[in-house]
C-alpha cells in the first residue's frame, strides 16, 4: 500500500512538473518560431540594438558587483548572530521583492529628484543621476540586492562554525578565517547567488524606466519597438536578449555547479 501511495506522488509530481516545464519553455521557444528571419538579420545588425543588449549586461554585471560587495559582508554578520530585530532586518530586506517594479521606481525617484535633500546635494555638486547610466544600476541593484543577500546567507549557514572556531584557534585571524574557510566553501553558492542577481538586474525595467528611459536598456527598446511598431518589430530584440542571456546564464550555471571544494 505504501509503494502504491508513492507512485502515485511520483505521477502527480511527474505531471505537475511536466506542466511547469512546459509553461516556463514554451512561451519562450514560441518567440523564436515568431520570429522574422529578415527583420531578426536586421536587428542583428541594428547598431541601437547592440548597444542596448550589450549595455543592459555591462550595468547589470555592475549591479551584481556592488549587490556582492555590500551582501556578503552583511548575509556573514546575519548567518552568524542572532538580535533582537533580526526578523525585521531580514523583511525589511526583502521589501524590494515583494513591491511592485513602477513602485520600486517611484520611491527611488522620491529621493533622487532634485526636490529631495539627496537629489539637491546631487544637483548642488552638479552630479547627474537621473537619465543616466548610475540611476539604471541603482535601480537594478534595488530591486536584485535582497537576492544576493538572502543567497549569499543560506550559502554561509552550510558552513560548520567549529570550522571557523578551529582556524581562530590555530591562530588565524577572523579576516583570514572568513577566506581560506568561509568563502571557499561557499564561494560556489554565492556564485549561484550572484547569477540570479544578475538575472533579476538584466531583466529589470519598471523601476529603470521612471528613473531612466534614456541611455536606453534592451527592455525599455523591446517597449519602445512594442509600442511603436508592434510585436513583429520587437519580437527580433527579445531573441536576440534572450540568446545571449541564456548563452551567459548556462554558461556560469555550469561553473557554479562544478566540483565544491572538501576539507
Amino acid at each position: 500500500m505504501l509503494n502504491k501511495r508513492t507512485e502515485i506522488l511520483y505521477i502527480i509530481s511527474l505531471i505537475t512538473g511536466t506542466i511547469i516545464l512546459g509553461f516556463v519553455m514554451y512561451p519562450v521557444l514560441n518567440t523564436f518560431a515568431w520570429t522574422n528571419k529578415e527583420l531578426m538579420f536586421e536587428a542583428i545588425k541594428d547598431p541601437e540594438v547592440i548597444n542596448a543588449i550589450f549595455f543592459s549586461i555591462k550595468c547589470a554585471t555592475f549591479a551584481t558587483l556592488v549587490s556582492f560587495i555590500f551582501a556578503v559582508p552583511f548575509s556573514y554578520y546575519i548567518a552568524r548572530h542572532d538580535f533582537h530585530g533580526k526578523n525585521i532586518v531580514e523583511s525589511i530586506v526583502d521589501i524590494p521583492i515583494v513591491i511592485p517594479h513602477t513602485v520600486a521606481g517611484i520611491a527611488l525617484l522620491t529621493i533622487l529628484s532634485p526636490r529631495a535633500p539627496i537629489g539637491k546635494f546631487f544637483e548642488a555638486n552638479n552630479i547627474e543621476i537621473l537619465g543616466t547610466q548610475t540611476a539604471i544600476i541603482i535601480a537594478m541593484v534595488f530591486v536584485s540586492l535582497p537576492l544576493m543577500v538572502n543567497s549569499a546567507k543560506e550559502a554561509f549557514k552550510w558552513v560548520p562554525e567549529r570550522l571557523e572556531n578551529v582556524s581562530r584557534s590555530l591562530g588565524a585571524s577572523h579576516f583570514k578565517t572568513f577566506f581560506i574557510i568561509t568563502f571557499r566553501l561557499s564561494w560556489r553558492d554565492i556564485l549561484s547567488g550572484m547569477i540570479i542577481t544578475w538575472s533579476r538586474a538584466i531583466s529589470e525595467f519598471g523601476a529603470i524606466i521612471i528613473l531612466a528611459y534614456h541611455p536606453m536598456i534592451a527592455p525599455t527598446l523591446i517597449y519602445e519597438r512594442f509600442a511603436t511598431y508592434g510585436i513583429i518589430y520587437a519580437i527580433p530584440v527579445t531573441a536576440i536578449l534572450l540568446i545571449l542571456s541564456l548563452i551567459i546564464f548556462v554558461s556560469l550555471r555550469l561553473i557554479s555547479l562544478g566540483k565544491r571544494v572538501e576539507l
